[in-house]
């Protein structure tokens, strides 16, 4: 094909277009699913704990998995020994202590900024722990301790019920660690197994959990729903945003859902990935003090904040 110039009346020849090569299709993410470490130990412990009614009794047992779990990650005592658990139930706050050994344990919860609760722990009546914790908005207020207080904190099946600014409290979290400190963070991951068998059948919502407290119930003006659960790729830049560098994220299934199986083989045989596809996400992280260029804090994530 030949179109003349506007320079001259010689003929230029316009080359038509390569043709597009084809990509290579993306890798699949690797997903390194640490081994359980003092499981047995902690659960037994968490079990041992007196609970205020059966119903209580009951929620436990359904969440020791999780909560064993959970507190096996989190690293021992290595500095200070002080570590805060925000919206503590004391269910997993007297382990901290008690099994893990960390020296002074804080907890957080919702609440009017300035007060300041004791809580207890007993096992067949005998106190066995006691801490204080300190109420506070969460999204909102500045946490009433100082700059780098903290060994550790944990903020476990809080993210997904935020309302406001998630990343406050990813801030502020960090603003309360020390150099180096862990942040261990656990959440519902939006793309499990059980999401893409909800959305493929049409037989639910795609979030792990999406009802509303019932309106004539007990915790009806205090119970805030999973405003919105998270991908694992969408709480990795959450956490780097924020100024953390995170060691690992991973996903386990949970028992019950019985969705593991036949989504896993329909993923892999339609070329998706079935890595981090569990239901539950664990989210290992540390505070960065000196961060690198390219991976600069980001107050205003474009994935999470309109505008």
């Amino acid at each position: 094909m030949f179109q003349r110039s506007n320079a001259a009346t010689r003929p230029v020849a316009i080359q038509s277009p390569a043709p597009e090569r084809a990509t290579a299709p993306a890798p699949h993410p690797v997903e390194s699913i640490p081994p359980r470490r003092r499981y047995d130990e902690i659960a037994a412990f968490v079990r041992s704990l007196d609970q205020p009614d059966q119903s209580a009794r009951t929620y436990l047992e359904i969440h020791i998995p999780r909560i064993a779990r959970t507190l096996g990650l989190l690293p021992d005592p290595r500095s200070s020994g002080r570590v805060l658990e925000m919206g503590a139930y004391m269910q997993m706050t007297p382990a901290l202590q008690c099994v893990l050994g960390y020296r002074e344990v804080r907890g957080a919860y919702f609440g009017a900024l300035g007060r300041t609760d004791e809580k207890r722990s007993t096992v067949n009546g005998r106190e066995v722990f006691r801490c204080l914790v300190d109420l506070f908005d969460a999204e909102k207020d500045r946490y009433p301790y100082p700059d780098g207080h903290f060994e550790a904190v944990l903020a476990c099946e809080i993210f997904e019920h935020l309302l406001h600014d998630p990343m406050h409290m990813l801030l502020e979290m960090r603003r309360v660690l020390e150099d180096g400190g862990t942040l261990l963070l656990t959440t519902p991951n939006v793309v499990s197994y059980t999401a893409v068998a909800r959305v493929l059948e049409q037989s639910g919502h795609p979030q792990l959990y999406s009802k509303y407290a019932d309106p004539r119930g007990e915790f009806a003006d205090t119970e805030i729903p999973h405003v919105r659960e998270y991908t694992p790729p969408e709480l990795r830049e959450a956490l780097e945003s924020a100024g953390y560098e995170v060691e690992n994220l991973f996903t386990e299934v949970i028992p019950g859902y019985g969705t593991d199986t036949w989504v896993k083989g329909f993923l892999e045989r339609n070329g998706f990935s079935s890595a981090f596809r569990g239901e539950q996400m664990y989210a290992l992280a540390r505070k960065r003090a000196h961060l690198p260029p390219h991976l600069p804090m980001v107050r205003y994530p474009k994935f999470l904040y309109e505008g």
